[in-house]
């Protein structure tokens, strides 16, 4: 079993090394993370520059860095870094929920769709605060859940899962939900400053509350003491309204 690491919050992330930790003995690691946080940059790609790989030093054995986003990390690890293909693509543990919304921007989200583009069976885990409390707990949800996908054999076909743990020490022993997304309202207002110069500068506003957050939801399972695992697609198409637009503007097989 070969097993291969991002994230978005940078190679320094209490988060990776969490990660990491969780599933020692399950296979392979090799990790190549940003060297920066990059948290939102979704599945961008750098491709106006080149990039470089650097290895973080004998104080992090294995573990390699990009000045680039979460998708390039896999994204150049996939088409040659590593030399072969690995059988599990991983992501995280992220600082913050990445649910209903958030998974369109999540570069968490987006280092693990990365691997399920290239075919490769994919995770992404997130705690559901920021902060960091109670990794331990959630590195050891984290090895739970992936001893449970081993112990059945990866199927053929590849898949993308987008898990959030609450921050709670006892988050090993809280049940496990299969979810939908849910949605949230729209983001608060942007931040209006002024720079040194004098000249505006605005800040994106934080995410706004949950808008659709009823049972069955990524949002309700974990307000309610659950583990959310929400299987997600890449498929954007609004199937149910493909006849509608073909009746009204033509076309279409």
């Amino acid at each position: 079993m070969k097993i291969l690491i991002a994230n978005d919050d940078g190679y320094l992330a209490p988060g990776l090394a969490a990660l990491v930790q969780a599933v020692q003995g399950l296979g392979d690691i090799e990790v190549i993370a940003p060297e920066q946080n990059a948290s939102g940059t979704s599945n961008a790609l750098t491709l106006n520059r080149p990039l470089q790989v650097f290895s973080a030093g004998p104080g992090q054995p294995g573990v390699r860095f990009i000045n680039g986003t979460p998708s390039d990390c896999v994204h150049v690890a996939m088409t040659g870094l590593l030399g072969y293909r690995p059988d599990l693509v991983l992501s995280g543990i992220n600082q913050g929920a990445n649910m209903g919304d958030d998974t369109l921007y999540s570069g968490t989200v987006a280092a693990a769709m990365e691997g399920y583009l290239f075919g490769v069976p994919a995770i992404a885990f997130s705690q559901t605060e920021k902060g960091w409390a109670h990794l331990d707990a959630a590195g050891r949800v984290v090895r739970r859940l992936v001893q449970q996908i081993l112990a059945d054999g990866l199927p053929a076909e590849p898949f993308l899962l987008n898990v959030n743990i609450p921050n709670r020490a006892d988050a090993d022993a809280l049940p496990q939900q299969v979810t939908r997304l849910g949605r949230r309202h729209a983001s608060e207002p942007v931040i209006r400053q002024t720079n040194p110069r004098g000249e505006p500068i605005y800040w994106i506003g934080p995410a706004g509350d949950a808008r659709e957050a009823g049972a069955g939801t990524d949002f309700h399972a974990t307000a309610s003491g659950c583990v959310s695992i929400t299987p997600l697609q890449v498929d954007l198409t609004d199937h149910a309204r493909l006849g509608h637009w073909r009746t009204r503007l033509g076309g279409g097989a």
